[in-house]
């Protein structure tokens, strides 16, 4: 065998170390997502105290997202990916038994602020990925990242819901065995990524958050994709925010109804991401997989809006399958654009645009479908959150499309 062989097999290897750990940490995550907007209602009374409630609740996880998820990816730059990864598997144990033991709001404040300083690892596991895998390779890898999160959506709020019907706090203390176990598989079997050599020192301009986003900014030769990112990602987090009460609220879904949903969502990711990607790559090139993807977000943001009966929702979703496509895509494009110890601080930087968006979006979202929950169940205006994501996806849309023509004319 030759000497290139061994490192591909020794990279495979180490990739599908990570993707069981981000598999098992999405599992126990995707468990309590149909379960939590409920919860929420158990210490409230009222459609528009609920919604501003688990927006204000999201909030505080997003912000402590926000605050620490720079300084774990620079962390992970500094100190290796496995540490990093196995605080986060603690922490979020923690965090779910802290809410499946709340009797009021404020011990729900608790595991969300434990769990948004906790929850690093889909950016650390970004980054072991880029250690382990080739240039050429790179989206490929992060596609495979993002099929094991979506393989965790699959058998998580499904699983989450059913046991939800029986339960509401059942799925918590599942989810915090999953996170347990993933403790224990990450400290005796994921090897370190990071050879010593590489790593860089930790300074503060690398873990302030808003320091981070600065640099991205100040990249100008990737600085239309951050917005295009910003705007993607604050429209998944207003999605991802009203999505269970939306459903909730117009067409009367159960936690059972809403995970089936999301499995429908997992199911298309994973279909995607690990079994399409790379034919979708050569076919189109990340490039115009960007696109196309960005475009098709918006006309389906937009039909989730304007849906009447709760069975189109299924098919809006299993008609979406290029946006799954499109982040891998976008990923691989800024990825290229970094240095290799810099990487880390990179997927942490893109992260914490995500965690930006959970810290306002939810807010958004939630007021938003607060102030139009009264409305009968039939009246369109009852999607307007799902407007304003397709109003942000189509400008993401054309602000790349500028970027790549510009750039294509440039060359």
């Amino acid at each position: 065998m030759t000497a290139a062989a061994t490192d591909h097999k020794t990279s495979t290897g180490n990739l599908n170390f990570i993707l069981v750990c981000v598999f098992i940490d999405m599992l126990g995550i995707g468990l309590i997502i149909p379960v939590l907007p409920p919860l929420v209602g158990q210490f409230v009374t009222g459609r528009e105290q609920q919604a501003l409630w688990y927006g204000i609740l999201a909030t505080v996880f997003g912000l402590m997202q926000f605050i620490f998820m720079p300084m774990l990816g620079a962390a992970s730059d500094r100190i290796g990916r496995r540490p990093v990864l196995i605080y986060s598997m603690a922490g979020m144990c923690i965090n779910f038994l802290t809410t499946a033991w709340a009797p009021n709001l404020a011990c729900l404040f608790i595991g969300r602020v434990i769990g948004g300083m906790s929850s690093a690892s889909m950016s650390v596991a970004m980054a072991y990925a880029s250690d382990v895998t080739s240039h050429e390779n790179r989206a490929k890898s992060f596609g495979k990242v993002g099929a094991a999160f979506g393989l965790g959506f699959i058998c998580g709020p499904m699983l989450g819901g059913l046991l939800g019907s029986t339960d509401l706090r059942l799925p918590f203390y599942v989810a915090a065995a999953m996170s347990a176990a993933n403790l224990v598989y990450g400290y005796f079997v994921v090897p370190e990524s990071l050879p010593a050599n590489q790593r860089a020192p930790m300074r503060w301009d690398r873990v302030n958050p808003l320091g981070s986003l600065a640099r991205l900014v100040r990249r100008r030769d990737i600085r239309e994709l951050v917005i295009v990112v910003v705007l993607v990602t604050f429209a998944q987090m207003m999605l991802q925010s009203t999505w269970v009460l939306y459903t909730t609220f117009r067409f009367n879904w159960t936690p059972r109804d809403n995970g089936l949903a999301m499995f429908c969502v997992g199911l298309a990711s994973v279909v995607v991401q690990a079994g399409l990607l790379a034919v979708l790559m050569r076919r189109f090139g990340e490039v115009r997989l960007s696109l196309l993807g960005l475009a098709s977000g918006a006309v389906t943001y937009l039909l989730y809006g304007l849906a009447t009966q709760g069975w189109m929702m299924y098919l809006f979703i299993l008609c979406n399958l290029l946006a799954f496509a499109a982040g891998p895509a976008m990923q691989g494009i800024i990825s290229k654009t970094t240095p290799s110890n810099e990487q880390g601080e990179l997927m942490g930087s893109l992260q914490s645009i995500g965690s930006l968006g959970v810290v306002v979006m939810p807010l958004v979202g939630t007021s938003i479908l607060g102030a139009v929950s009264h409305l009968p169940a039939n009246d369109w205006r009852i999607g307007a959150t799902f407007y304003v994501c397709a109003a942000m996806q189509t400008v993401a849309t054309v602000v790349a499309y500028r970027y790549f023509a510009r750039r294509r004319a440039a060359a």
